[in-house]
């Protein structure tokens, strides 16, 4: 995807007719919670959620939107950041070079941890998170435990806890029908998890 101008993005695919230019009012989609978070607002997060400045943050990510000063904000929170780079060769990376695109890692890894026993992991809740940065910048919030009770309790039933896949949004039909069901990768219970694992304490590291 590239973005040519704020709100204005074109699909790639030359010669292609039925790639569209896409108008998108980019305040709606980020007040629904449809956009990523920043690295800012990453780094606000976790640290309301609890995580000390020491933790280690893996990037799964291509290149990020802002380079080097958007990450600098991200790691005046939390300094220690890992990059794929880090952890394998130039050789070792280009066998995946091609490849970035044929899956979605951060369903796979949600669903893999899933199945080794609902182990912690956080889903952020962008929607109810914009609303408090939103506050924050306007003041009407502070970075204070109140700020960090909020996100914690707005993320207290987000922790990968068992709950069944989330079927296709009643009334819809077609191919629309199967892009709103919840992914298989992303949450493979009940069909490939059973019953003891299911019960596995969430907490799990």
């Amino acid at each position: 995807m590239r973005i040519l101008a704020p709100g204005l993005f074109i699909w790639p695919g030359e010669n292609t007719k039925h790639w569209k230019v896409k108008d998108i009012n980019s305040t709606e989609q980020r007040i629904g919670g449809f956009c990523p978070l920043t690295p800012k607002e990453v780094g606000i997060f976790l640290q309301a959620i609890g995580y000390p400045p020491s933790t280690l943050i893996y990037v799964a990510s291509g290149e990020i939107y802002g380079g080097d000063a958007r990450l600098s904000e991200l790691m005046s929170f939390f300094p220690n950041l890992v990059f794929k780079e880090k952890l394998a060769t130039k050789e070792e990376l280009n066998e995946f070079a091609k490849h970035a695109s044929q899956s979605n890692m951060a369903r796979a890894v949600e669903g893999h941890r899933r199945f080794l026993g609902h182990r912690k992991t956080i889903t952020p809740d962008r929607k109810g998170l914009v609303r408090l940065f939103d506050e924050l910048e306007s003041g009407q919030l502070r970075e204070t435990s109140s700020f960090s009770d909020l996100v914690q309790q707005m993320h207290k039933n987000r922790q990968g806890a068992p709950r069944k896949r989330k079927g296709p949004s009643p009334g819809i039909k077609g191919k629309a029908r199967f892009r709103t069901e919840e992914s298989f990768y992303e949450n493979p219970y009940p069909e490939c998890i059973c019953s003891s694992k299911a019960n596995t304490d969430e907490q799990q590291p």
